[in-house]
């Protein structure tokens, strides 16, 4: 087992080294991080670490990878008109094995900034054109994408408008030079991996993890694997629910109450999730 992980790792090697702006330090990190990977449910499974290896700071990092083969049928949004709620109340609600905090919001008044369908009623629709909203996570009963392309994506039951796209067609997307990409937060992200759905949160704003930027997001989940992701909101949205953790289930360090542990949700107005 030894010989064939040296080997594999022999291949990817220059891969990896070549995504920019990374490190070949950083590359090497990630493929050689220790996960603690716990199985959730069936087609289901938990990543975590704790490093300090990667981007010259401290993280911590959560992913829920998902086998779409065994749980397409069991995907879904949940998306309030004009209220916020915890994600972990939203996630119980919904009978939820694990779930993430969605796209952007109104955090006045509640409700999606950003066009949203849920089985295929519109629940809240564009209020005004961002540059950061220009990919679609979208999906039915059969099959699901991420794309940026609107008119390929009508059809489908469930749609999000979030981003930027960060992956596209195995390549790094193009990152408009601005402070909400280049500024490091706690962040929250979708991709594809073959047929696995890749939900992944990165903690910040605390010197036990200082949150990454959206070049680094990006480099993470394409060294993951990943050949399609988008960005969802962040900051002090960023949570992770998984059923059956402590702490209403919230497994990561969320960061709106500004201290370091489990409590710290924001009220958001939607969530992706699977059901038991």
């Amino acid at each position: 087992m030894k010989n064939i992980t040296a080997f594999l790792f022999t291949l990817l090697l220059p891969l990896l080294a070549i995504s920019q702006p990374s490190t070949e330090k950083d590359s090497i990190a990630f493929v050689q991080q220790q996960w603690q990977t716990n199985k959730i449910a069936r087609g289901v499974l938990w990543k975590s670490a704790k490093t300090s290896n990667l981007f010259n700071s401290n993280q911590i990092i959560n992913i829920l990878e998902i086998d779409l083969k065994k749980n397409q049928k069991k995907l879904a949004l949940k998306a309030l008109p004009q209220s916020r709620e915890l994600t972990s109340k939203l996630a119980k609600e919904s009978n939820a094995t694990v779930a993430i905090n969605g796209g952007f919001f109104d955090m006045k008044n509640g409700g999606a900034v950003d066009f949203i369908k849920v089985d295929n009623q519109i629940v809240n629709h564009t209020r005004s054109k961002s540059v950061r909203a220009n990919a679609y996570l979208a999906f039915d009963k059969q099959s699901t994408e991420i794309s940026t392309d609107s008119s390929s994506i009508g059809h489908f039951s469930n749609i999000m408008l979030a981003g930027p796209m960060l992956i596209s067609n195995n390549s790094h997307s193009t990152l408009t030079k601005n402070a909400f990409n280049d500024n490091r937060h706690p962040r929250t992200a979708i991709g594809i991996k073959s047929n696995k759905l890749v939900l992944i949160t990165v903690d910040g704003r605390r010197n036990e993890s200082q949150g990454m930027n959206l070049h680094e997001l990006a480099n993470l989940l394409k060294w993951y694997g990943c050949s399609t992701a988008m960005n969802l909101d962040g900051g002090g949205s960023t949570a992770m629910y998984i059923h059956s953790e402590p702490h209403n289930g919230i497994v990561n360090y969320p960061s709106d109450n500004n201290k370091f542990d489990h409590a710290g949700e924001r009220k958001v107005s939607n969530i992706i999730y699977v059901t038991n």
